[in-house]
């Protein structure tokens, strides 16, 4: 054999072990890596800077690939989830999980908390909630969740009290209304709009932004007590899968320092992380 042919075939012998051993240890990495789709809604840029950083996270920790999948209606995340069509959501608090679970008959179940999201009192006509007048006209929100939470706010702020036994909060659970204020029901994306109509009215934070209010400015802020435990926002999964090591990850790398202080450094108090809350 010619010293040119054995040449040849050496440098092909050294090629073909380089690429073998690079798809046998060298493409290791990726091969254990793995994709977990997570639902979530439609935000603001404040928003996509903290799921993008939890990606990052969770990739430079964990190996995860995180896929976001966003929605603009309530009603699709959590039917994404049971169809299998994403791994996890990241949108909802305990309350609508456990609502949606009952009116679908679901099993998804929490894994880990992430936020809350203080709802808020605002008005034009008064700069304190205990300068209400009697007969006040306060506007909240219609849809069962967001009116309950809306009348628990009112009742810590000591406005009215409860039947005994009160969960689910409605205008017929309220027992005490000693300044007889007027509670008036509307849709929770036109409480905002109606602030000049009424003394006060009780917005979710995603519509006061929406409408340009500064949270600063509300009267009254929802405390974090016992009551408001099942407003905080939780990444939920299928129950068969909340144990998945995948999905633990995740929320390892949503809980983390960098995250809460990038909550903090976009929202101020307007959100706080919640998963270590002290609440009494």
């Amino acid at each position: 054999m010619k010293k040119s042919t054995k040449w040849i075939i050496g440098i092909v012998v050294i090629l073909v072990i380089i690429v073998a051993g690079y798809f046998s240890f060298g493409n290791k990495k990726s091969a254990s890596s793995q994709t977990v789709t997570v639902g979530i809604m439609s935000g603001t840029s404040k928003d996509d800077k903290i799921w993008n950083e939890v990606a990052k996270i969770a990739k430079d920790k964990y190996k995860l690939d995180v896929k976001y999948k966003k929605f603009t209606d309530y009603t699709q995340p959590n039917k994404a989830v049971a169809n299998g069509d994403v791994d996890i959501d990241a949108f909802q608090h305990y309350d609508f999980l456990a609502d949606w679970n009952k009116s679908n008959k679901g099993s998804i179940v929490p894994i880990g908390k992430t936020f809350i999201t203080p709802i808020r009192v605002y008005s034009k006509k008064v700069k304190s909630i205990n300068d209400l007048k009697t007969g006040a006209t306060i506007a909240v929100p219609n849809d069962a969740t967001n009116e309950s939470r809306a009348l628990f706010v009112l009742k810590n702020a000591g406005l009215i009290t409860f039947k005994p036994g009160t969960k689910q909060a409605t205008l017929s659970s309220i027992a005490k209304n000693p300044k007889k204020i007027k509670i008036k029901e509307l849709d929770a994306s036109q409480t905002a709009r109606a602030l000049s109509d009424v003394d006060a009215a009780v917005i979710n934070t995603n519509f006061a932004q929406t409408a340009g209010l500064n949270y600063k400015s509300a009267i009254y802020v929802e405390p974090i007590n016992k009551d408001s435990k099942k407003w905080i926002n939780i990444v939920a999964a299928q129950k068969k899968d909340k144990n998945k090591k995948a999905y633990q990850e995740y929320v390892k790398a949503f809980q983390t320092k960098k995250i809460k202080n990038l909550i903090n450094k976009e929202y101020g108090q307007a959100e706080i992380a919640a998963w270590d809350l002290k609440i009494k």
